[in-house]
């Protein structure tokens, strides 16, 4: 395992659309050892979820986990430990759910976000067996931050305003601009 580089904001591959992964490469040593890298790397920077192309990997891949509280995000829930593969989202319920949201690929920042609650999500996991679920509150909007990332789309493209967005600390624990 290893803890790989994590691109940050201007770097062209997070601008880029990742491809789907086909099922024959989900039993690779290649693929296994990606998501062993994938986990190590967000757990090393302290991430609640980290998309491949984040690390350069321009593939279809998120893992999600944050098991206890988190330091970057303190009382958000936990998230359980999984691998998405090929994701779908809809929406079920319009943009409203407001957060302050950081970013690995964005470091030492955050903005406000607003994203739907309440999404049907459907994905693959490490197996490529497929899998449907319903998913509300802070755990979808986590689901969608990382999936943007297999489009392309970083949480700034996002903001509901650039006067919602500063450096860690210069925002409060409940996401006031401190003057």
């Amino acid at each position: 395992m290893a803890v790989r580089k994590i691109l940050r904001i201007g770097n062209p591959l997070l601008r880029k659309l990742a491809e789907d992964v086909l099922e024959s490469e989900v039993q690779t040593k290649d693929f296994k050892k990606l998501i062993r890298d994938m986990f190590e790397t967000m757990r090393f920077a302290e991430g609640v979820g980290l998309a491949a192309p984040q690390i350069g990997v321009l593939k279809k891949i998120v893992v999600v986990g944050q098991e206890d509280d988190n330091e970057r995000y303190k009382g958000t829930p936990e998230v359980p430990s999984q691998v998405i593969i090929n994701p779908e989202i809809i929406p079920l319920a319009p943009a409203g759910e407001g957060f302050w949201e950081g970013c690995l690929s964005v470091p030492g920042m955050r903005g406000y976000v607003e994203r739907p609650g309440k999404i049907n999500l459907k994905w693959r996991d490490e197996n490529f067996d497929p899998h449907e679920e319903t998913i509300e509150g802070y755990r979808a909007i986590v689901m969608q931050h990382e999936i943007d990332h297999l489009f392309g789309v970083l949480y700034v493209d996002r903001l509901k305003s650039t006067k919602l967005f500063g450096y860690n600390e210069d925002i409060d624990t409940e996401g006031k601009i401190l003057d």
